[in-house]
């Protein structure tokens, strides 16, 4: 009897932590349940690593879903060709601005376009940009040397600039990226980095950038005034509705949008793969319950910008719409962190938070209503 007490026991209690097993699974499940409206195609996750080049990233994503969408062909391309052929192009502007010019490794989406077109493309396997013994990218002490090699010439010691300025930092991108390959094969063909740009055409002119501020004329061309924006890039200007009507548009009609936006905020939370703009930011239940959004206004994101709460410090690549159980809407967001999160390197960030933490987008023209096309001139 004894026995068969110590056995029920012990089957109570396994019983008991079935039970508490399924409560904590229950208890697990997600806050937020996101539902997908729209998925536009595009290409696999991708990790930046220990580089802030989360720009080439979400563009070259943003190239590799035009693309698809153009030519019907799926590529992996090479973020680190774009990357070399950046510093290579900022350096010299650096330099001729006397050294009064951002010399970062950050940039923005249409720095890829611009690239691309100047220097051609390649894929990933010809040009991985990882040759100093690591597995991911790890650019801390290349930027160094670049910007002390930049900085070295512009103190003018010869008192005149060398020509020997530009080769130091192309032997400085060859030592950390790798030297690039002039020829490589694919699907059986030979290409110079040059000729299979040409032969997947992404015209820099097909695209624009559209922002929203309340300082600049709307339905006009406006300077994005960002450290990142070093190629001085324009954008058109809309009132923040229309601006988050452009983004639906282009979605809905089966295009990405290459976002330069915030994520230094309590909104944007890595654990729960989620961007939500909360009434209260200190509220206690944050991420334990749908919690009340902000309504955004005009006003509010021009304040963002100006007070320095809302700046560049990402960009990512908006894929699709999503919604949760309450009906709120979402953006599906392609980020470059690797399958981090819940969404395995997805993000899910809400229509308040676009509406409060974008700088801008580029796009494709003919991702624009006909109507928006002819409010902006195009």
């Amino acid at each position: 009897m004894k026995k068969f007490m110590q056995l029920a026991a012990v089957a109570l209690l396994l019983g008991n932590g079935s039970m508490l097993l399924a409560q904590d699974k229950e208890e697990k499940a997600p806050v937020y349940q996101i539902t997908e409206t729209v998925n536009v195609r595009h290409t696999p996750v991708d990790n930046q690593g220990s580089s802030g080049t989360c720009w080439c990233f979400a563009g070259i994503g943003f190239v590799e879903a035009e693309i698809l969408r153009m030519y019907g062909k799926e590529f992996n391309l090479s973020e680190m060709f774009v990357v070399r052929n950046a510093w290579t192009e900022k350096v010299a502007k650096f330099i001729r601005m006397h050294g009064n010019n951002t010399l970062s490794q950050g940039g923005e989406v249409c720095d890829v376009l611009y690239m691309i077109d100047k220097y051609g493309m390649m894929p990933e396997a010809d040009y991985s940009g990882k040759v100093i013994g690591e597995d991911r990218h790890m650019h801390g002490e290349m930027n160094e040397v670049i910007n002390g090699v930049a900085r070295a010439i512009i103190k003018n010691g010869n008192k005149k600039i060398s020509p020997a300025g530009p080769k130091a930092v192309q032997g400085v991108l060859d030592a950390y990226l790798g030297e690039a390959p002039e020829e490589f094969t694919v699907d059986g063909k030979k290409y110079t980095p040059k000729s299979f740009a040409e032969a997947y055409r992404i015209d820099p002119a097909n695209y624009i950038e559209i922002c929203s501020f309340t300082t600049e004329e709307y339905n006009k061309p406006c300077m994005v005034e960002i450290p990142d924006n070093w190629t001085w890039t324009p954008a058109y200007n809309l009132p923040l509705d229309k601006l988050m009507e452009a983004v639906d548009y282009a979605l809905e009609h089966g295009y990405t949008l290459g976002w330069a936006q915030d994520v230094s905020n309590k909104g944007f939370s890595g654990k729960t793969g989620l961007g939500i703009v909360p009434e209260d930011p200190e509220n206690e239940k944050l991420w334990e319950e749908i919690v009340t959004e902000k309504k955004v206004t005009d006003e509010d994101h021009q304040r963002a910008y100006d007070n320095w709460d809302a700046g560049d410090d990402h960009s990512m690549l908006v894929v699709g719409i999503a919604k949760d159980q309450n009906g709120n809407k979402y953006y599906k967001i392609k980020n470059s962190w690797g399958d981090r999160g819940p969404y395995k390197g997805y993000w899910y960030c809400s229509e308040q938070y676009l509406r409060q933490y974008t700088i801008f987008f580029t796009l494709h023209k003919d991702a624009l209503s006909k109507a928006m096309k002819k409010d902006l001139g195009l």
